[in-house]
């Protein structure tokens, strides 16, 4: 299993306009793909210097194929709609995850 993690930083003057579209319309469309068959948005509790506020969205995959394959018919297209919104208000960091032990309580979940 794979994890594609983005790590933004959006400006707050844009943030729930940004949480919105991520919600409403990002993350579906990174799911439609189907290459990723669950995604999980997670805020940083960290205060950044540089202001604004960061959010970590990890998409998983079943493996690195179908993550590479993301890259080459889908990555493009979903990052320019992202610039056209979003441009200059927005830092991003990508991380590509293997999962190397996943272990759930089902007593505490």
């Amino acid at each position: 299993m794979y994890i594609y993690n983005v790590t933004i930083n959006i400006d707050a003057s844009v943030e729930q306009k940004w949480l919105e579209w991520m919600q409403e319309e990002h993350i579906p469309k990174m799911l439609n793909t189907g290459k990723f068959f669950e995604a999980k948005m997670c805020q940083v509790m960290v205060e950044e210097e540089m202001g604004g506020v960061t959010y970590a969205i990890q998409y998983t995959t079943e493996n690195k194929e179908t993550l590479e394959k993301y890259f080459q018919e889908n990555a493009e297209k979903l990052r320019q709609e992202a610039d056209k919104l979003f441009s200059g208000k927005y830092v991003a960091f990508r991380t590509e995850l293997k999962v190397v032990n996943h272990v759930k309580n089902f007593e505490k979940s």
